[in-house]
């Protein structure tokens, strides 16, 4: 707080200056003498750059003001420095641009934050009367300290171009109202990101961030776009410099983690002193994704231990080589910043030698040879290299826009033209948001109405090789200037290295994604990624992973076994060709032969006393009315149709009362033969064969007649039986009128208890008279079958509904068919000497009949 109330400070007290009158002299108060390489020039551009990475601060114990001075050399910028001198050099040498006019330039150092905002303060007011100030400014490295110096420079109207700060934080043009930068946006290296990510299926992730503007802001804007893309952190391990047990916590929380990737996003500075810090051969092997600011940087690769970045990926400024630039830096004498205390100190770094003579270290001669050294200043491959070259030409083509003229008008304002020696900041500024030009090759610049250019990336992968030196292979890019979806794309026919030592990406997931025929559900206790799965119930379906609903198939559709997709429900119907439907068959075809076989036997042997005892006619009629019975039970086995359903009803009602009918009469016979015997009997007149005939045709067309009834009000059809079971449907005939079908059950109902009560009183006949017996017997059979017929068939389901109809079926009428025929089948085949008139009046006459 205190050192943001010293800048404003220093602010107005900047602002007071600039307004009083022009003919005073500007001047800054407090320190100066910050500018290390400057040239004059018709218009003047300016650079910030911390060639000393640090500052010492000494407090001479309150008796004298604190003193403090710069430390630890930074090559890297330097390079930064001298590739704005090159540029400039350039561009005055180009006929084509700028004709006429030259630039010249200020570049000032800066190590520590407070240093670095008061040389922009000596950038901005340097000069007599202030009119000889710098038009724009380039720098700085850091987010942090950009962010100070656009406060300083937006209130002078004064454009400021940075070459490596990458805070989204800075697009806030309300905020930093002159800020550009030849260096994506954060913005747009998070989106790569969170694309790259979400391509291989990378939805549970760790990080590691430093403790700086460029770490905080790039992972808050990752956890907001990775959220909305489906991918969680697990962890956040924040890593400053001043905590000493960082090694002890990297590596625990890494150990502990279950996920597989880890987001290292750091400054190149941070990661250098985290790797030099943490003991690789203690952590567990993760597929490593860097930020831009360092993954590009293979020196790395010798400060952890062997292959610990073996695999790491991550996204890296495009590289760009500028023709001339490698001869410029590599030229560099003494002599040509002879002023400079600071090439001196860069010297005596790169050479390890002193100008001073000492003893302990050899003396520097002026005339070594920077080819024979390897410093991050002969480097000029480094990426970021290119952006502070397109950030001088964008001052370039923006003043040269500005000194257009055509007939007193300039084409691009359309104002007066203006000279050289009038442009000012602000016409700088306006002209920067209009360029458009490319260079080194095609590479386009441009800015939009958030100060950014185009933002293009290319995908690196470390790979090791056998002597543990690395290849950063460049497998893929990224390009914001093209439509959606298109702007990530891989390099074909590019091999890509894990660092699980895997051919297939590594899987990072805190779940794995629900299958087909499941849904995921919100576990409230973990994070969104950390989900339940939960099978869809019974008739529902989904058909994606990670679906967060399942689907209720339709009434005709059920699912498949994956539950993935509705099929149609599989229908049921007693069939010939299943198991149950064939033995029923074979039943049915047997009794009809029995039936048949009994027929056979009875005509043959029909004038016999057995067969002629109880009405031959009969007989025979009950015969065929019971093989009718039989036949009338295919009739339900098979696919129910309209006929069909009519069919079995009613062909079941009248041939079970013909059945009964004939039963009926035999017993009638019985009882009036029984009455004949007795003395002044007239009762056979009454119920002979005609009388037994008309009862049979009368008590049948009763059936017939409610059977018609019922098929013209109200018939039997097929219907499609949906609630039986939920996962398949029933083939079966509706009864239509239930009345109906009771009707026909209840009226053979009568028949055989009739039939039962007259063969019942009729059971103690003499022997030659017993067909009673056996009429009795069948119709217990008869009455019992159906009977426990009503409560199975209400309570079966499906096609066992049918079996259960069948069996009540075949089984009264195998019934009726043992107990009458088969006694009497036995004496005609096995005891032909009982099947005799003399045999009969013998037992009469024992009986005393």
């Amino acid at each position: 707080m205190v050192a943001v109330m010293g800048l404003i400070s220093i602010i107005l007290f900047t602002l007071l200056i600039k307004s009083k009158s022009e003919e005073q002299a500007c001047r800054l108060i407090g320190q100066t003498g910050y500018l290390e390489f400057s040239k004059d020039g018709d218009i003047i551009i300016g650079g910030i750059f911390s060639l000393n990475a640090s500052r010492v601060t000494e407090n001479n114990g309150y008796h004298a003001y604190p003193t403090s001075f710069c430390t630890r050399l930074n090559p890297r910028e330097l390079l930064f420095a001298r590739a704005v001198i090159f540029t400039v050099e350039e561009i005055n040498k180009n006929p084509t641009l700028l004709n006429g006019v030259t630039l010249g330039y200020r570049l000032y150092n800066g190590c520590g934050s407070q240093s670095l905002v008061r040389a922009a303060l000596e950038a901005v007011t340097e000069g007599e009367s202030c009119r000889k100030r710098v038009q724009a400014l380039i720098g700085h490295s850091s987010s942090g300290i950009s962010k100070a110096i656009n406060l300083i420079v937006g209130e002078l109207d004064i454009p400021q171009i940075s070459h490596l700060s990458t805070c989204a934080c800075l697009s806030d043009k309300r905020i930093y109202p002159t800020f550009f930068r030849t260096v994506p946006s954060d913005q747009f290296q998070i989106t790569a990101l969170v694309q790259l990510m979400k391509h291989f299926g990378w939805q549970w992730v760790g990080i590691i961030k430093s403790a700086e503007v460029y770490a905080s802001d790039g992972v808050a804007e990752f956890i907001k776009q990775g959220k909305a893309e489906g991918i969680c952190v697990e962890y956040v391990i924040f890593y400053g410099r001043s905590n000493t047990k960082i090694e002890h916590k990297v590596i625990e929380q890494l150990k502990a983690s279950t996920s597989s990737v880890v987001l290292l996003f750091m400054s190149l500075s941070y990661t250098r002193e985290l790797f030099k810090k943490v003991d690789g051969n203690k952590l567990p092997r993760k597929q490593w994704i860097g930020s831009e600011a360092w993954i590009s940087q293979v020196d790395l690769a010798s400060l952890g231990s062997k292959n610990i970045l073996h695999g790491a990926m991550g996204f890296a400024l495009p590289q760009s080589i500028i023709p001339g630039l490698l001869e410029f830096i590599l030229s560099l004498k003494l002599s040509d910043e002879p002023e400079s205390v600071m090439i001196k100190a860069f010297w005596e770094g790169f050479f390890d030698c002193s100008f001073t003579p000492s003893n302990t270290t050899n003396l520097c001669t002026g005339d070594e040879d920077l080819r024979t050294i390897t410093s991050a200043y002969t480097n000029t491959e480094l990426r970021s290299v290119r952006n502070v070259y397109t950030a001088v030409y964008s001052i370039a083509h923006a003043i040269n826009a500005i000194l257009q003229c055509e007939n007193g008008l300039n084409p691009t304002t359309g104002k007066h033209c203006v000279s050289k020696t009038d442009v000012q900041p602000k016409q700088v500024l306006e002209q920067l948001k209009l360029v458009d030009f490319t260079v080194l090759n095609g590479y386009k610049v441009s800015f939009d109405e958030n100060g950014e250019s185009v933002a293009q990336y290319d995908l690196l992968n470390w790979q090791y090789k056998d002597d543990d030196s690395v290849n950063v292979i460049t497998i893929g890019h990224y390009d914001s200037s093209l439509p959606e979806g298109q702007r990530f794309r891989f390099t074909q026919n590019t091999t890509i290295v894990w660092a699980l030592q895997s051919l297939e990406p590594p899987k990072s997931v805190c779940r794995d994604a629900c299958p087909v025929g499941s849904r995921k559900a919100v576990n409230k206790q973990a994070p969104l990624c950390c989900f339940d799965c939960f099978e869809c119930p019974e008739g529902g379906i989904s058909n994606e992973t990670d679906s967060t609903e399942c689907f209720v198939c339709t009434i005709e559709y059920w699912p498949n076994e994956k539950k993935d997709k509705c099929i149609p429900k599989p229908t049921e119907f007693l069939s010939f060709t299943e198991i149950m439907g064939t033995v029923l068959t074979v039943f049915c075809c047997f009794g009809v032969f029995l039936s048949i076989l009994i027929f056979i036997i009875f005509l043959v042997h029909k004038e016999t006393p057995i067969v002629r005892a109880n009405n031959s006619e009969l007989s025979f009629l009950l015969l065929l009315s019971l093989k009718l019975c039989f036949l009338c039970s295919l009739t339900f086995i098979g696919r129910p149709s309209d006929w069909s359903c009519m069919l079995r009803h009613t062909a079941f009602g009248i041939t079970f009362v013909l059945c009964i009918s004939c039963v009926l009469g035999k017993t009638i016979v019985v009882l009036m033969a029984f009455r004949a015997t007795l003395p002044s009997s007239n009762a056979m007149k009454w119920f002979g064969p005609t009388q037994q005939r008309l009862s049979v045709l009368a008590f049948t067309l009763i059936q017939v007649v409610i059977c018609i009834l019922w098929l013209t009000i109200n018939p039997p059809y097929p219907v499609k039986n949906m609630e039986t079971y939920m996962n398949k449907i029933i083939l079966e005939c509706a009864l239509g009128s239930a009345i109906g079908f009771w009707a026909v059950l209840g009226y053979i109902g009568v028949l055989a208890m009739l039939c039962f009560i007259l063969a019942f009183l009729a059971r103690k006949l003499p022997d030659s008279f017993n067909e009673a017996k056996f009429i009795t017997f069948s119709m217990v059979i008869f009455c019992a079958v159906w009977i426990a017929f009503i409560p199975a068939y209400v309570s079966s389901p499906g096609k066992f509904t049918v079996a259960v109809e069948i069996f009540a079926i075949l089984a009264s009428t195998f019934g009726l068919l043992i107990c009458i025929f088969v006694p009497k089948c036995y004496i005609i085949i096995f005891k032909p000497e009982q099947n005799s008139k003399k045999h009969i009046k013998s037992k009469m006459q024992s009986k005393g009949i």
